[in-house]
C-alpha cells in the first residue's frame, strides 16, 4: 500500500473534501495550500505550477485523483495524471462526490482518467453509499471511504513499457 501520497483534485471545488480525505490520516500527502498561497504560485505563471506540481509529487509512492463533479474539466489535473503516468507512478481514483461539504453533496463527474490517457486503464473507487430513500449518506459514504482508503491507495496501476 503507497503510504506517502499526491493528491489530484479541483481546488475551488473540492477543498473542503479533500480536507475530509486528509483527516482520516491513513496516508501521508503533500500539504494542501491554503486559497492565498495557491494564488501565489499561480500568479508566477504555468512554469511555477509545473515546478510545484513536480516538487510535491516527486517522493510520493502514488498519485490519488480525488474525483468530484468538475474534476475532468480541470486542466491542472489533467497535467498531474499525464505526469504520474509518464513517471509511472501508481496512479488511482476516489470519488469524493458523497461527502459533505458545506452541508452539501455533489453528483457525480465523469472519469478524468478517459480523458487523459484511456478508457478503463486506471481503477477508479467509488464509496459513495445511499440511505433507504436513495439519497447519498455522506456520513456512510465517509466511514466507507475511511475503512477503505489505506488498502484502495495501493491498488493504483502503473504505465506499461511497450
Amino acid at each position: 500500500m503507497a503510504k506517502t501520497v499526491f493528491y489530484s483534485f479541483h481546488y475551488e471545488q473540492d477543498v473542503h473534501r479533500v480536507q475530509l480525505v486528509r483527516n482520516i490520516n491513513a496516508l501521508e500527502a503533500q500539504s494542501l495550500l491554503n486559497s492565498q498561497d495557491w494564488e501565489q504560485v499561480r500568479r508566477r505563471g504555468d512554469e511555477a505550477i509545473k515546478k510545484w506540481i513536480h516538487e510535491q509529487m516527486a517522493y510520493k509512492k502514488a498519485v490519488i485523483v480525488l474525483i468530484g463533479k468538475h474534476t475532468a474539466s480541470r486542466p491542472w489535473v489533467m497535467h498531474e495524471i499525464k505526469k504520474a503516468w509518464a513517471d509511472k507512478k501508481p496512479l488511482l481514483g476516489i470519488r469524493i462526490h458523497g461527502l459533505s461539504a458545506l452541508g452539501g453533496v455533489d453528483s457525480s463527474g465523469f472519469d478524468p482518467f478517459v480523458k487523459a490517457i484511456g478508457a478503463g486503464v486506471v481503477p477508479v473507487f467509488d464509496p459513495t453509499t445511499q440511505d433507504w430513500s436513495g439519497k447519498t449518506d455522506s456520513k456512510a459514504t465517509y466511514n466507507k471511504l475511511r475503512d477503505n482508503l489505506e488498502s484502495w491507495s495501493g491498488q493504483g496501476v502503473i504505465r506499461r513499457s511497450w
